[in-house]
């Protein structure tokens, strides 16, 4: 018996300890990232939102809903998953020749979950692109949905401007980033990402970060980083970098690029100072009444576009990756039915397909009849 007990616990320790190399090798890796040093981590202690090493929320900002223990947050994230979380068939996606669209063509290509392809006054924009199969530092975890067609860096023209909201993995992704660094000429992020981005061989000179109120001028664009209500972090300490939104300005458009953020008051505020806008790309999916602060739910999300005084909204964080417990397509079922409600215009594209931001287009319910 005393044996058996020695060789559980040589097994036990033995494992444990390789849990932990793994853990400590990983922290270690390129695919994590840096934390900001020198002149980027000054820059962000002198900022109003950073303190004790971290940036905050405008809002007190609990990662869940008060009162809800990690235990009941573990059991709901692995237990209590819809049924339909992930489909049961390939979701359906247009194959589009992104590298011939011409450019005096305003377009808008949605990839699924949040990356898109933005071409603006003759700019090719990238936002958010996560091509790989996993939304996680590692892959077993966070898969991504099967899809008739799937897009990668190879499928991208040369990007003018590779727009990254903030460090979350399901929004900046390391292999991605590897296979794009040498086709985006600029790079726009906030404060502190920048860090990640020059350990994977960004050049520093292309890479600008911005605080929230802080614009930059590319050309003929402008974009200004705007707040929002989220956290941050690819290890075990949240919110080493900032997380934003973006306002996205030309000759003829004014976009809001939402990045992800629970709801509160900074949207009426950024509808004010920089509305109104032409259409505002706000995130849909992902959600629960557990962290109900820091995603916001598919009401919330109109409630939002309004406040930002936007013409039309185009919602985007799902149909992707199961992050969340709801049904894969609830996000836009709820979404949909709201805007009607509140008469807000809402364009729902098929992934892959071309919205021309100069004209009106046809959606459709694209995810109806799949199951």
């Amino acid at each position: 018996m005393k044996k058996i007990f020695k060789y559980m616990l040589y097994i036990i320790i033995t494992i444990v300890t390789l849990v932990i190399l793994f853990i400590y090798l990983l922290g270690r890796s390129d695919r994590i990232g840096s934390l900001a040093s020198g002149k980027r981590l000054q820059q962000m202690e002198a900022t109003a939102t950073y303190k004790n090493g971290v940036f905050d929320n405008l809002e007190l900002t609990p990662a869940t809903k008060e009162g809800v223990s990690q235990i009941a947050l573990f059991k709901t994230f692995f237990f209590e998953k819809d049924k339909r979380n992930v489909p049961s068939k390939a979701l359906p996606v247009i194959q589009t020749d992104l590298k011939n669209i011409p450019l005096n063509q305003d377009v808008y290509v949605w990839f699924g979950h949040s990356s898109y392809f933005l071409q603006v006054n003759g700019k090719r924009i990238l936002v958010d692109p996560v091509f790989s199969k996993h939304a996680s530092p590692v892959p077993i975890g966070v898969k991504a949905f099967d899809m008739t067609y799937t897009y990668t860096a190879a499928d991208m023209p040369e990007v003018d401007i590779l727009l990254i909201s903030h460090d979350h993995f399901d929004h900046l992704d390391y292999h991605t980033f590897l296979e794009l660094k040498n086709k985006a000429k600029q790079v726009i992020t906030s404060l502190g990402v920048g860090a990640h981005l020059e350990r994977w061989g960004y050049p520093a000179e292309n890479i600008h970060e911005l605080y929230w109120g802080e614009s930059i001028q590319l050309d003929s664009l402008n974009f200004t980083a705007c707040p929002a209500r989220h956290f941050s972090g690819r290890w075990f300490k949240r919110n080493t970098s900032l997380w934003s939104a973006f306002v996205l300005q030309s000759p003829t458009h004014n976009i809001l690029i939402g990045g992800d953020s629970g709801y509160g008051k900074h949207f009426k505020t950024i509808g004010e100072q920089y509305g109104p806008f032409d259409v505002v790309i706000l995130e849909n999916g992902q959600y629960n009444e557990l962290w109900k602060y820091i995603h916001l739910m598919p009401e919330e999300a109109v409630t939002a576009a309004q406040e930002l005084r936007a013409k039309r909204i185009i919602p985007v964080h799902n149909s992707k990756f199961p992050l969340a417990n709801h049904a894969w397509d609830e996000p836009m079922i709820r979404i949909h039915k709201e805007a009607n409600k509140q008469g807000m215009p809402i364009w729902t594209p098929q992934m892959g397909q071309i919205i021309y931001l100069n004209q009106d287009n046809d959606t459709k319910a694209w995810w109806e009849g799949l199951e």
